[in-house]
């Protein structure tokens, strides 16, 4: 492998990791805050792209069809949380397993009945839809680098809200003891509403911005959802630090094993995984 070829997959693999990001850091934000582990959070993901798909051919354009989707996404999650979620603060993991297993069906059956089975594609936006080039032979499309500047930014908005704001200080204070909190006169169902919403909007623009460089096809949110789940344990519960060097981790791997180990690509990022509980059993920067 040339050095050339080296620094393609590794910008690939780079946006690859920085797109698990924004998905991770939804599901950890939710797990760490709420302590509710979504299994329906690649749903969302998959929601987010066939939004994208829909509104992308109804307006014509992907930027209006982009927000038109994050919004719906954002009531899609006050809604879950409002009317499901919230019942399931005060029970134990398996009842929240069973709810978001049962999610995943309701949304796959609602897939096929308002877009059905077949693969879906949604075209790149003309005015990212050009490469630069790294050599004679080889171009990077100026999408990819969009998506990881978008993620990027996004992921800095989090760090910047969660430990600059009031907002944040009562995130990590719901974090830390939801009780105290309620005590001191905060609202804590209406933080976690926000909290929940929040991450189902991060999974769904996820997928929104996934739409061009893959096929929207059913059941696409669970792959996903295993790999976001390998970087949660890589980096720890509820860390969203350990979502960012975990999802890094985990994309770089992937991609380098799919071009060198293709024939045991598929175990790497488990092995990966293995390898860090090793070392470190409750993650990179378990709290």
């Amino acid at each position: 492998m040339d050095i050339t070829l080296f620094l393609f997959q590794l910008m690939n693999g780079v946006q690859y990791g920085l797109l698990l990001f924004l998905i991770a850091s939804g599901l950890t934000l939710v797990f760490g805050v709420m302590g509710i582990l979504n299994l329906a959070h690649g749903s969302m993901y998959m929601v987010g792209a066939y939004l994208a798909w829909y509104f992308v051919n109804t307006t014509g354009s992907f930027g209006v069809a982009a927000v038109i989707s994050a919004i719906i996404a954002l009531l899609l999650g006050i809604l879950i949380e409002r009317t499901l979620i919230i019942r399931l603060y005060r029970r134990n993991h398996l009842d929240q397993v069973l709810l978001t297993i049962g999610l995943i069906f309701v949304f796959n059956a609602l897939q096929s009945l308002l877009w059905g089975n077949d693969p879906l594609g949604v075209a790149v936006p003309a005015w990212l839809d050009g490469a630069i080039p790294l050599t004679e032979m080889i171009e990077y499309p100026v999408y990819r680098l969009f998506v990881s500047g978008l993620c990027i930014l996004i992921g800095i908005g989090m760090y910047l809200t969660i430990n600059r704001t009031r907002l944040g200080m009562l995130i990590r204070a719901g974090e830390s003891n939801r009780d105290m909190v309620e005590c001191l006169g905060v609202d804590i169902n209406r933080l976690y509403t926000l909290v929940f919403a929040a991450g189902v909007a991060l999974a769904a623009i996820a997928g929104i911005v996934s739409a061009p460089m893959v096929s929207v096809v059913p059941g696409m949110g669970e792959h996903v959802l295993i790999s976001c789940f390998v970087v949660v344990v890589i980096g720890g519960m509820g860390s969203i630090k350990g979502a960012f060097v975990g999802a890094l981790m985990v994309g770089i791997v992937d991609t380098f094993s799919s071009i060198m180990l293709p024939q045991v690509s598929s175990m790497m990022i488990y092995i990966l995984m293995a390898v860090v509980l090793l070392i470190r059993p409750r993650g990179l920067f378990a709290s």
